[in-house]
């Protein structure tokens, strides 16, 4: 039941990653020299960090088993 639960909240924290990053977009964007963009362009580049960040952090997790 535990990998259910972590499963149901992945799905809200998806949408609050993507408005955090289109908020901080919003407010370094002259510093880094981009244009902020919106909430769609903000979820596909949450979207790409996720699949990118998601496969090391499942090899971190599993580990090595201590003796």
């Amino acid at each position: 039941m535990g990998n259910f639960l972590k499963l149901v909240t992945a799905g809200p924290l998806f949408f609050v990653s993507a408005w955090v990053l289109m908020l901080f977009a919003g407010i370094v964007h002259q510093d880094v020299g981009i244009l902020p963009f919106g909430y769609v362009t903000s979820m596909i580049v949450t979207i790409g960090l996720w699949l990118c960040v998601a496969p090391a952090i499942g090899a971190v997790s599993r580990g090595r088993a201590h003796d």
